[in-house]
């Protein structure tokens, strides 16, 4: 298959990749204490308000706030304790005129009362009267019911990534099985004849499967399984027979080319043999990663990346991550861990390419500075020393030292 007949750019080529394959997430319940980083497959309802009762936000004496209206430190209002609330429990009591309750945080606010007053801003004066030293507005240090969200309110929309705090709110809702996208299921293929697993003793010329791994993690830490099917040689017959039993089990299938040109073109051709459409992309205009191939097989994404370790995993977060993403249901333009540094060094590119360069982050004491980490693509330890890529934008010669830059942090 001839190479390079058309270089489009890394947004355009992953528009046409995920538009061919339109995938339909496929759904699963599990419980909500393991859905930490799954994506809800339908949105959320919540059953019951939150809170469910009128709270104290603070320790101190619940109050009709009419009762403190005027009161100082110099001229303090003088109210009848008439108990305490119980913590976990309804109170067996109401206030009326010049009464209060000891109330602690979260607490449940008595029938009658409408406000609390922080026991800072209070003085006992005999075992049944307090001193009142500040006056307090209707529902002042109240969470009033329903205020985090009301009955029947969406509280998390479908398509949405679970963090600590979703797990803490599908929680406080009583909510312990829900909806979500499975994890899919990612086949990844190292090929090469140089290359032999870690556990093997290395003889002159061969190198050490790092696409294997490193894609492995990446895949994992996108929210998907990695399922790796070991080292293919450079033979037509071993890697169609190898790509279709990784289409045939899996969801995505992600293949590492060797380094030289009869292996990416072997690559391209192998995988246009799996199945229509076949390859949609072959070379993207971005550096590193330029023979990149992107297909749709059969309705599935099979995407071929650089033999490279830093060309794969680059690109990989290019265009693996968001197929990942988009087959559990998130949306791949959904934000990223992005933060702004200042530039240290220039940074030269060439027009009309997309370029992402590795940074290091420096903290001081005017914010972070981006140190270019400099690297040839088959130096995994380029990507280890740093800490996200930054973007330099195809219209673009370069990027000044001391220009604000966005790192996508990796």
């Amino acid at each position: 298959m001839p190479e390079f007949l058309e270089l489009l750019m890394p947004e355009e080529a992953l528009h046409k990749l995920l538009e061919t394959l339109s995938p339909t997430p496929q759904v699963e319940e599990i419980e909500t204490i393991l859905a930490l980083g799954r994506v809800t497959a339908s949105p959320v309802f919540a059953p019951f308000p939150l809170p469910t009762f009128a709270r104290s936000t603070v320790d101190g004496f619940a109050v009709r706030a009419a009762d403190t209206y005027g009161a100082s430190e110099s001229l303090p209002a003088y109210l009848k304790v008439i108990g305490e609330v119980p913590m976990g429990a309804s109170p067996a009591f109401s206030l009326s005129v010049g009464q209060c309750a000891l109330i602690h945080t979260g607490g449940m606010l008595p029938a009658g009362a409408d406000a609390v007053v922080m026991v800072e801003y209070t003085q006992a004066v005999r075992p049944e009267e307090v001193e009142i030293l500040r006056a307090v507005a209707v529902v002042e240090n109240v969470l009033k019911v329903g205020e985090d969200v009301s009955i029947g309110q969406e509280v998390i929309p479908a398509g949405v990534r679970l963090r600590p705090a979703e797990i803490g709110g599908l929680m406080a809702l009583g909510i312990t099985r829900l909806s979500v996208g499975r994890q899919p299921l990612v086949g990844i293929l190292s090929s090469g004849d140089e290359v032999v697993p870690p556990e093997q003793e290395l003889s002159p010329g061969q190198v050490y499967d790092v696409n294997s791994y490193s894609l492995s993690a990446l895949v994992q830490t996108a929210g998907g399984v990695p399922l790796c099917y070991g080292i293919v040689p450079d033979r037509a017959e071993a890697l169609r027979a190898t790509a279709v039993k990784a289409l045939a089990e899996c969801d995505l299938v992600v293949i590492t080319a060797g380094s030289s040109a009869s292996a990416r073109d072997l690559t391209a051709t192998v995988i246009q043999d799996l199945g229509p459409p076949g390859v949609l992309v072959h070379g993207v205009d971005v550096r590193p990663g330029k023979p990149t191939i992107l297909a749709v097989c059969n309705g599935k994404a099979v995407i071929g990346l650089p033999g490279n370790p830093v060309s794969a995993l680059v690109i990989a977060s290019l265009f693996v991550v968001p197929v990942i993403e988009v087959l559990q249901g998130l949306s791949w333009a959904h934000p990223k861990s992005v933060i702004t540094a200042r530039l240290s060094l220039n940074l030269p590119s060439q027009t009309g390419r997309e370029d992402w360069v590795a940074v290091r982050l420096l903290h001081k004491m005017e914010g972070y500075i981006a140190e270019p980490v400099f690297g040839k693509s088959n130096l995994i330890f380029t990507l280890a020393r740093a800490d996200g890529l930054v973007r330099i934008p195809p219209a673009a010669t370069g990027l000044d030292a001391g220009e604000i830059v966005e790192v996508f942090l990796i």
